[in-house]
C-alpha cells in the first residue's frame, strides 16, 4: 500500500539562483514576513519577475517546474510568487512526471503553509497523481495531520470519498497507514510512537469532517472496521465503534465478501487483542448468528486450542439476529 515518501529535497545545481529563501513559521494567511527574518514576499516577487514566464513555465527532464522545486524544498515565498505567475498563465496545476501538481508535491513534502497558499491561489484541490491519489490521500498515506488541517482550514471543497486507483478513499488509506505504523512499533500498544500518533490524528480528522465510515473499498468490500479488525487493532476498533452514529448495529454487521467484522475477529490468532476485539464487537451489536458465503458462523472460524474456549462459549450463546441482518 505504502511507498517511500516522495518528498525529494531538490538540489539540482542547475536550478537558477533566485535568492536565499528559508521556511517561515509564520501563521498562514496573506503572506507577511517580519523585516528581520529573511526575504519578504515583495523581494521574492521581484526575483520571480526577473526570471520571466519562460523560465517559470519550463520543465526539467522529470517534468518539474521551479514551482514544484520551491514547494518540495519548503521555500514558501518563492513558491507563492511563482504560483501567482503560473496562476496568471493558467498553469498552476502543471504536472511533473509522476502526475503531481505543485499542490501534491507540497503535500508530500509536508509543507502545510505552502499547501494552504496554493489552495488560496486557486490550485485544484481534487487533482490526482498517476496513482489516483489526491492531496487527502497523500496526507493520509504519510500521516501528515498538518497538511490535512491546512486543506480543511482553507475552506475549499474537497472530495472526501475520492478513490485512488486501488479503490481506496483517504479514510481507508489512513487506516491502513495507521495499522502499518502500529505493527512496526516496538512500544506498548497503549503508547503510540510519533508516526502512529500522527496517523491516528489523520484518521480522527477525516472522521470529524465527515468521511464516510461505511464506505467499502473496491477490491474486497472491506469497511474501515474490517481493516482495523484484520490488523488485530483493538484500540482502533474501539475508536470506530465509539463514534456517535444511529446505525451502529447495521455498521458493525456489514459484510465484506460475506464476512462480518466478527467473522474476521474470530479468525484472528488467539490472544488478548482477539478477545478484546470480539468483546468490543459483541457489545456494539455484532450478530454471532450471521453466516458467511461458506455458511460459517463466527464461532466456526475460531482456531482450535484451549485459548479461544472462552470466546467459543461467548459466541455460542443463542442470539436472535436483528431483522434484515441474517443471511
Amino acid at each position: 500500500m505504502e511507498d517511500p515518501l516522495d518528498s525529494r529535497l531538490y538540489t539540482d545545481p542547475s536550478l537558477p539562483q533566485v535568492g536565499s529563501w528559508r521556511v517561515s513559521g509564520i501563521p498562514s494567511g496573506s503572506p507577511q514576513l517580519p523585516p528581520s527574518t529573511g526575504p519578504s514576499l515583495d523581494t521574492a516577487r521581484a526575483h520571480i519577475l526577473a526570471l520571466g514566464p519562460q523560465q517559470l513555465l519550463a520543465q526539467d527532464e522529470e517534468g518539474d517546474t521551479l514551482l514544484h522545486l520551491f514547494a518540495a524544498r519548503g521555500l514558501r515565498w518563492a513558491a507563492y510568487a511563482a504560483a501567482e505567475v503560473l496562476q496568471m498563465y493558467r498553469h498552476l496545476d502543471i504536472r511533473e512526471h509522476k502526475g503531481k501538481t505543485p499542490l501534491l508535491v507540497a503535500a508530500a513534502a509536508n509543507q502545510p503553509l505552502i499547501v494552504e497558499d496554493l489552495l488560496s491561489l486557486g490550485a485544484e484541490p481534487n487533482a490526482t497523481d498517476h496513482q489516483g491519489r489526491s492531496v487527502l490521500h497523500v496526507a493520509a498515506t504519510y500521516g501528515l495531520p498538518g497538511v490535512l488541517s491546512a486543506v480543511f482550514r482553507s475552506g475549499v471543497q474537497v472530495d472526501l470519498e475520492a478513490r485512488d486507483f486501488e479503490g481506496l478513499t483517504p479514510l481507508h488509506t489512513s487506516i491502513l497507514a495507521l495499522n502499518a505504523a502500529m505493527r512496526s512499533s516496538s512500544l506498548s500498544p497503549r503508547i503510540l510512537n510519533v508516526q502512529a500518533r500522527d496517523r491516528l490524528a489523520c484518521v480522527q480528522m477525516l472522521l470529524q469532517v465527515g468521511a464516510d465510515h461505511t464506505s467499502q473499498e473496491i477490491k474486497s468490500n472491506k469497511t474501515v472496521l474490517h481493516l482495523a479488525v484484520q490488523a488485530a487493532n483493538p484500540t482502533l476498533v474501539q475508536l470506530l465503534l465509539e463514534l456517535p452514529r444511529a446505525d451502529l448495529r447495521a455498521f458493525v454487521n456489514m459484510k465484506a465478501h460475506g464476512n462480518t467484522a466478527l467473522h474476521m475477529a474470530a479468525a484472528l490468532p488467539p490472544g488478548p487483542p482477539q478477545e478484546a476485539i470480539v468483546r468490543h464487537l459483541l457489545a456494539a451489536g455484532a450478530d454471532p448468528t450471521l453466516r458467511n458465503l461458506e455458511n460459517e458462523q463466527p464461532v466456526h472460524l475460531l482456531r482450535p486450542g484451549p485459548g479461544p474456549d472462552g470466546l467459543r462459549q461467548l459466541l455460542k450463546r443463542s442470539r436472535v439476529a436483528p431483522p434484515g441482518l441474517s443471511s
